[in-house]
């Protein structure tokens, strides 16, 4: 097993981004917010696991600002989408949440280090 598969954060991020990948295959939205959406909640996943392979803390620090940011980039794609009335308020409170949790944890881990 490797160091990153055993973090919380990641493992929240992947089913996050599996959860998410599920709802672009049940939904129709624009070809465009389907790729930022889907690359979005991948990029969170993956720089998570990419800078736990840093031998430094300062490369691992900025993956873990960049996974952070691609949530950020999340929220916002979803809030958009509630208001062009792609989604519901209910799903999009539910998606919130969760990337909030994982902004909050990867401030955690951006601190220590």
């Amino acid at each position: 097993m490797f160091d990153f598969q055993k973090l919380e954060v990641y493992q929240k991020s992947k089913k996050l981004c599996i959860e998410i990948t599920a709802i672009l295959r049940e939904r129709s939205f624009d070809k465009v917010t389907n790729d930022q959406l889907r690359r979005a909640s991948f990029s969170i996943m993956l720089n998570i696991a990419e800078g736990s392979s840093r031998f430094s803390n300062k490369d691992r620090k900025n993956f873990f600002v960049v996974a952070r940011g691609s949530a950020f980039e999340c929220v916002a794609i979803m809030e958009y989408l509630v208001e062009t009335n792609e989604i519901g308020q209910d799903v999009f409170a539910d998606y919130e949440k969760k990337l909030e949790e994982i902004s909050k944890m990867l401030f955690g881990l951006i601190r220590s280090l």
